[in-house]
């Protein structure tokens, strides 16, 4: 058992962000519309990689295809030079609430600058799509940097939670086998 803990940060008005932009001047942000389950599905298992990423690894094509096909989920994209470096998914909830579900860059990108810049543009999306309230959680299984990365943009932690997860020995990698 690994104890683990969850941390819930928001922020409620945009005023509130502290954003971080990068000097770089070959980054796009793109928006996936139509849907794409490969695609998401290839962000989620790369990103989470390394940080035990799991709870959607045993959906099917089926499963991936019903969870972004619905208006109130958007799955963007961070490209440096073309080449995909990071992606954002953003969900519209009840009461004006906008959740960042899940957030990070691609282990080739990692300490590159991109974090918070990314951050950035996610938080700026969450408020273009009218939330009242933008919200997150990470927690101590994600990348050591990620608490901070959220409070530096200015979120707000408003519950903090620990449980007892039965957990692989180690982060599996983007596919069985991938590490040693």
């Amino acid at each position: 058992m690994t104890h683990v803990t969850t941390y819930h940060l928001e922020m409620l008005d945009p005023r509130d962000l502290r954003p971080k932009r990068s000097l770089r001047t070959d980054l796009a942000l793109i928006r996936v519309a139509p849907p794409m389950p490969q695609l998401n599905r290839f962000f989620y298992t790369t990103v989470g990689a390394n940080w035990y990423w799991i709870d959607r690894l045993p959906w099917t094509y089926h499963d991936w295809d019903a969870y972004l096909d619905r208006p109130e989920l958007e799955t963007w994209i961070l490209t440096v030079s073309g080449v995909p470096a990071g992606y954002f998914e953003l969900e519209r909830q009840p009461e004006e609430n906008v959740e960042i579900v899940y957030f990070g860059l691609l282990p080739q990108f990692v300490g590159a600058g991109l974090g918070s810049h990314l951050l950035t543009c996610t938080i700026e999306r969450a408020w273009g799509m009218g939330a009242r309230r933008v919200w997150v959680h990470t927690c101590t299984l994600d990348h050591p940097q990620a608490l901070a990365n959220y409070c530096a943009r200015g979120f707000r932690l408003f519950k903090e939670e620990t449980e007892d997860e039965t957990l692989p020995p180690r982060p599996i990698g983007p596919w069985p086998g991938a590490y040693p």
